[in-house]
């Protein structure tokens, strides 16, 4: 007994996280996507002070381009509305959606690669089934239906786009666990008697956390690129605004008022943009590899 409580702190394979954030100001592209990222987050926060009217009212003129008004800075649609209430409004949508429906996606995909990697052997192969069955549907059609079937609401969209992203995430996570399943640390714990809840959820899932940080960033940029796709092909709450369904309504006037489509176009390129780029510096700041040199 003595033997394994010794073996047990030392046994530790956690990454050392300490001064995260001081890592990632080292790296060039994960300031900038800090950065970008900083001030979409403050265009939402910021939405009801700015623009406090509904984003949906008719605010002006029909087709004002950019700049031709200064009470419209990024000109209005064909029903007069104001794209940037639009876009500072939308921010907020489009980033809910995506970290809800990314928060979905890691309880299903952590707790299906943590069970699978964990206690293998039929368990294993039971949900490996499930996640390849999940696989084999083409990402984008599953939403597609189950949007399709259901009501399209905030809600239901959110959830098809989390019920849908989570099988490549529960293959990471259990590839991880299956490397510390038969290491020091998880067999320092059972032979000293700890459930196997503690041991997955003190013990291997906090050495899991880096590559899951990660992809949560990517997943969160998938679902905002997901959840525009699907209102731009209608199929998205009609009483909300969010990016995907502002640029859905300017591709009716693309040929002749492009700005209609574009402007909320950039918005999405810059959210993407702005969390691959804080992906790519998390994967450094949290690779033990890196922080050595």
């Amino acid at each position: 007994m003595s033997i394994a409580q010794s073996v047990l702190p030392a046994a530790e394979e956690r990454p050392v996280r300490r001064g995260l954030f001081a890592r990632l100001l080292r790296r060039p592209s994960a300031v900038a996507g800090l950065a970008l990222l900083g001030a979409i987050l403050a265009m939402a926060a910021l939405a009801d002070v700015v623009y406090p009217a509904d984003p949906l009212d008719m605010a002006g003129t029909p087709f004002l381009w950019p700049g031709a008004d200064p009470d419209f800075p990024l000109g209005t649609d064909m029903m007069g509305r104001d794209i940037a209430a639009g876009v500072f409004h939308g921010a907020r949508v489009s980033l809910l959606i995506g970290g809800v429906a990314t928060l979905v996606s890691l309880v299903i995909g952590v707790g299906v690669g943590a069970i699978a990697g964990f206690f293998r052997g039929r368990a294993d192969h039971a949900l490996m089934h499930v996640t390849e069955l999940f696989q084999t549907i083409p990402p984008f059609l599953f939403p597609i239906v189950i949007v399709a079937i259901l009501q399209p609401t905030m809600t239901t969209v959110v959830l098809a786009i989390g019920l849908t992203s989570w099988p490549s995430l529960a293959r990471l996570v259990r590839a991880e666990v299956l490397r510390l399943r038969d290491g020091e640390m998880v067999q320092a714990s059972i032979v000293l008697g700890l459930s196997d809840a503690r041991i997955i959820l003190t013990h291997v899932l906090p050495n899991v956390l880096a590559p899951i940080v990660v992809s949560a960033s990517i997943m969160v940029a998938s679902a905002i690129l997901t959840e525009s796709s699907l209102a731009f092909l209608g199929l998205g709450d009609p009483n909300i605004v969010s990016w995907g369904s502002m640029v859905g309504a300017g591709r009716e006037v693309l040929r002749t008022d492009w700005y209609v489509a574009t402007v909320p176009g950039l918005a999405i390129v810059a959210a993407v943009l702005a969390l691959n780029l804080l992906g790519d510096g998390l994967n450094d700041a949290l690779d033990p590899r890196q922080n050595r040199r």
